[in-house]
Parts: C-alpha cells; sequence; structure tokens
C-alpha cells in the first residue's frame, strides 16, 4: 500500500446546538435523513488526515460507527465538537484512544457564551477538556475563532491550554457558503492583529517546533485579516477535499458558492474524482482569489511547500531572537485605526 496523501474533512451534519455569532449553519440545519450514510463514508479513499466537523458532529447518534469505518481508511482522525456532549465525547474516547478531539471555545466564560450562544457553554466545554486531560487522552485541545469581542482573551486561553498540556488551534472570521455568512468583518484589525503577535510571540519562545510553525499559521492570519494574498498556494481539490452532508464533494468550506465537484452517492470515488467536472472545480479553485487562511487549507500547503514556513521558523528562531513583531509586516500600520478596510472578495 502506497503512503497516503489525501486530506479529507467529512461534515456529518449541518444540524447544531450553539448559535454562534460567526457561523449560520444552525438556522440551515439538515435532516437526519439527507445526511451522509456509513454506506457513502465506506467510499471515500485512503488518506493521511480526516476531520470530522459539523454543523455538531456530537448530534449524530451514530457517531461512533462512522469513526470506526473513517479508521479503516484514514491515518489520523480528528473531530471538532463544541464540547457540550460531554457524555457522548468521553465515551468515544474510550473507544478510540488515539482518536483526536479539538473543542471550541471563544473566550473566558462570558465572552465564550455570549459569542457560541449556549448557556453554560464555557463550563460544559471546559469540563469535557479537563476530564479528557484527566484520562490522559493523547488527542485533545481546543480552538478559537478570533474576532473583535474576544481577542483579548487569545492568550489568555493559549495559556490554560498550555499549563494543561493541550492543543491551541487558531482561527478568523470567513464569509462563505459553508458558514451562510456574508457579513462577518473584523473591525479593529490593528487590536486583533496585536493579539496575534502576542499569541506568536509566546509560541515562538516555547520548545516545541510544532509550536513554531503555528506561529507560522498565526501570521498568516494576521496577513488575512488585513486582505493580502494568502502566503502559500491552495491546492485544495488536488490534494485535499470537503464532503458535505448531502455527499456532495466539494474543494473546501471557504467559497463564496458551493462548487461541486461530484456526489459520492450517486458515483464511485475514482468517477468522480477523475471527472470533467472535478477538472472544472480544480480550475475554478486554481483561479480563486478569496485568500482564505484556514487550517483546512493552510495545513495541507504548509506540508507540500514546508521550506517557506521552516524558513520563516529559523529565521526568527536564530536571526529575532525568537521575536516577531507586526513592525515587519509593510502593510500594517503602527497607528491604531487607521487601517484600510479590505473588502470581501467573490470568486467562482
Amino acid at each position: 500500500m502506497g503512503k497516503r496523501t489525501l486530506y479529507g474533512t467529512v461534515i456529518v451534519t449541518y444540524r447544531c446546538n450553539a448559535h454562534c455569532n460567526m457561523c449560520d449553519c444552525f438556522r440551515d440545519p439538515t435532516k437526519p435523513e439527507e445526511e451522509i450514510t456509513l454506506d457513502v463514508i465506506k467510499k471515500l479513499p485512503e488518506m493521511a488526515f480526516t476531520n470530522i466537523t459539523g454543523g455538531e458532529p456530537f448530534i449524530r447518534k451514530d457517531i461512533s460507527d462512522i469513526v470506526r469505518e473513517l479508521y479503516k481508511k484514514s491515518d489520523r482522525i480528528v473531530v471538532s465538537t463544541n464540547g457540550y456532549f460531554t457524555d457522548r465525547i468521553i465515551a468515544l474516547c474510550k473507544e478510540f484512544p488515539k482518536i483526536g478531539i479539538r473543542i471550541s471555545i471563544e473566550g473566558l466564560q462570558e465572552t465564550n457564551d455570549k459569542i457560541r450562544g449556549i448557556p453554560d457553554g464555557f463550563n460544559r466545554g471546559y469540563s469535557t477538556l479537563k476530564t479528557l486531560v484527566e484520562m490522559k487522552h493523547p488527542d485533545v485541545g481546543f480552538g478559537m475563532t478570533v474576532q473583535d469581542m474576544n481577542c483579548e482573551d487569545l492568550v489568555p486561553l493559549y495559556n490554560i491550554a498550555n499549563d494543561m498540556g493541550m492543543e491551541f488551534a487558531t482561527a478568523t472570521l470567513h464569509n462563505s457558503f459553508y458558514f451562510r455568512k456574508t457579513d462577518n468583518k473584523i473591525d479593529d484589525k490593528y487590536k486583533v492583529a496585536y493579539n496575534f503577535e502576542k499569541l506568536i510571540n509566546e509560541l515562538l519562545k516555547s520548545n516545541s517546533p510544532k509550536k513554531w510553525f503555528r506561529a507560522y499559521f498565526n501570521h498568516g492570519l494576521i496577513n488575512y485579516i488585513y486582505g493580502n494574498k494568502r502566503l502559500l498556494p491552495c491546492d485544495m481539490s488536488k490534494n485535499a477535499f470537503f464532503i458535505d452532508p448531502f455527499c456532495d464533494v466539494i474543494p473546501c468550506n471557504g467559497m463564496a458558492e458551493k462548487a461541486i465537484m461530484g456526489n459520492l452517492k450517486e458515483q464511485s470515488w475514482e468517477e468522480l474524482w477523475n471527472s470533467e467536472k472535478a477538472k472544472q472545480v480544480r480550475e475554478c479553485t486554481r483561479r480563486c482569489d478569496r485568500n482564505c487562511w484556514m487550517i483546512g487549507s493552510a495545513s495541507p500547503a504548509m506540508h507540500r511547500y514546508i521550506w517557506v514556513p521552516a524558513w520563516w521558523v529559523v529565521k526568527h528562531k536564530l536571526f529575532k531572537g525568537s521575536k516577531y513583531s507586526l513592525s515587519e509586516n509593510s502593510y500594517i500600520k503602527k497607528v491604531k485605526g487607521k487601517e484600510d478596510d479590505s473588502k470581501d472578495k467573490e470568486s467562482c
């Protein structure tokens, strides 16, 4: 068997118990009978990495069956969740001790619950994280979508994750068909970037090479916030894909409109992946000018073009004393509040 190289994301549902301010998928939930089945999941290709997401994946009562099937064809699986369904998450981790769990926490308690719209959501998510750590589960962490409302909680949350020995992932606001949003916007770019700068410096001064590369990813988020061309080429639909609850295979979740390569319920993987329609979508993706910087597209690119982030890391670790400054970026004006708003870009 050859080396697995594909990165896949399986969106198992658009049902969600959260009402996040940056994502409106809860307003248009899928019906259980519409959602991707095990028979379709069995048709997926072999993958190096699979992310299971939603909606809220743990709303699916057959989540363990989905994971079991995906482990037959994926080297590593991570489930993205809001952490609310503690018992279901713990049960899954006991059944699959190597599975990764990433819980979305959008700030400290008051901020998180305001953004996510789940009463007591912070305590539920944090309790789940603590239980997983106490179980010594090996792959656990939480992620944060950074915006004006929560950026000052960025480093405090990182410190919590660091003290607990957990992974800490970041994102920022995007508009797309997936989020059902066109009005996500960061108003005070400098303030948000300044807090990313502080996080990057915390990551760079650690002893973890993985965190050094995370610093580069966060540098890319600053670049995205200011509306610049992404730091690395986007190869979505070439070495990475998404499949949604309706079994539509799509290049990513960042486009303005859903670009469908094919439907796995109706086609075999080989037929779909090599189809003329898939070729057309790849061309559309190649010409896409949205410059998204989400982990689903940035991580494969960082692996494929490893010399770019590696040189950035070497430069900052060896020549800059593990320090990063916003002043390195010519597009950032030093005076807070004078940045030009970047316009959202549409694509095919």
